[in-house]
Parts: C-alpha cells; sequence; structure tokens
C-alpha cells in the first residue's frame, strides 16, 4: 500500500522560507512521479509542482516559478518542496499526491492526477 507522509508545515513571515518533505513507502517500483498541491480555505485544491519517475523533470505551476523548487532524494525516498520568497497567499494546507498507474506529470495541476495522498501540512504566511 503507497503511503505519503508530509512534513515541513509551520508559521512563516512574509519573505520567510520553509522545506516541505514528502516521505513515501510502500511502493512496488523505484520510479515514482511526486506532486505538491495546495488548497486553501474556500479554494479549490490546486497543483503547484511535480516532478517526474520518468526523466526527472520539474514543474512548476506560474503562481510559484521561481520561488519554489522540487527535488528528490531517492535513497530517502523523499520529496523536498523548497519554498522561498513567501506570500500570504501561499497559505494553504499543502498535500503530495502521487498518481498509481503512471510515471508523468502531465496532467498534475489537476487533483484527478493524484491517486495517492497524504494528510496533509499547514503552512500559513502571515506577518
Amino acid at each position: 500500500q503507497v503511503q505519503l507522509v508530509e512534513s515541513g508545515g509551520g508559521l512563516v513571515q512574509p519573505g520567510g522560507s520553509l522545506r516541505l518533505s514528502c516521505a513515501a513507502s510502500g511502493f512496488t517500483r523505484s520510479y515514482y512521479a511526486i506532486g505538491w498541491f495546495r488548497q486553501a480555505p474556500g479554494k479549490e485544491r490546486e497543483g503547484v509542482s511535480c516532478i517526474s519517475g520518468s526523466d526527472g523533470g520539474t514543474y512548476y505551476a506560474d503562481s510559484v516559478k521561481g520561488r519554489f523548487s522540487i527535488s528528490r532524494d531517492n535513497a530517502k525516498k523523499t520529496v523536498y518542496l523548497q519554498m522561498n520568497s513567501l506570500k500570504p497567499e501561499d497559505t494553504a494546507v499543502y498535500y503530495c499526491a502521487t498518481p498509481g498507474s503512471h510515471l508523468y506529470c502531465s496532467g498534475y495541476k489537476a487533483e484527478s492526477w493524484g491517486d495517492y495522498w497524504g494528510q496533509g501540512t499547514q503552512v500559513t504566511v502571515s506577518s
């Protein structure tokens, strides 16, 4: 059974940084795509970044491009989301997810892309 566990959220001032972690277990294959999503109160869940399981390609939503960076440590089976220059509008619950049937980021911005989800971690950007 695939399991994803997020950590690293918290309260940070505008302009600050946080690094989120997504620890994965239960995969039957060595490579897999991981996407990061966020959901703010009253809004739909949106995909913000993805790292491909086929070639390691990385993808970002326009709203976070240049500020967020996704990476992976295969030995630790962990994917990270480094978030810099945080803004109040980045406040949300952040989730990581993975598709069950393929390795690709295509379509990652839609919630339907993910078959397995973590429990989420709260990020609050406020002074």
